[in-house]
């Protein structure tokens, strides 16, 4: 999940994933969202986990992802944060916490429901 984490956050976003990400309604986090699930489709397929378990933990992790970077966007956007300040790093890294325990929650519920 950190192998993946780092490529979907780091070396697979798009302009257009990363443009205008203070908007609710956007394409690009809808897209870098989407991104992340194909990252833990694959990660679960090659533990073994049951097609519907990979079916539900990533519609979840999709709408959880997706409000994770909105929340992040959102606040930086209105506090007009730039790397320059603490602040922007205090943001990026509760965003990065955020991703990090929702990666628990997903091994946690395979270990629970499918392994």
């Amino acid at each position: 999940m950190q192998i993946k984490h780092m490529f979907a956050d780091y070396y697979l976003q798009t302009p257009k994933m990363l443009s205008g990400r203070g908007e609710y309604f956007h394409v690009g986090r809808a897209q870098h969202a989407g991104v992340h699930v194909v990252g833990s489709t694959v990660v679960f397929i090659l533990f073994g986990a049951p097609l519907l378990f990979i079916l539900i933990v990533g519609l979840i992790e999709w709408v959880v992802h997706f409000n994770i970077d909105y929340a992040k966007a959102s606040y930086s956007d209105k506090k007009q944060l730039e790397p320059k300040q603490a602040a922007f790093w205090r943001a990026a890294g509760l965003d990065q916490l955020m991703h990090q325990l929702t990666y628990i929650g997903m091994v946690w519920a395979w270990v629970t429901f499918a392994a």
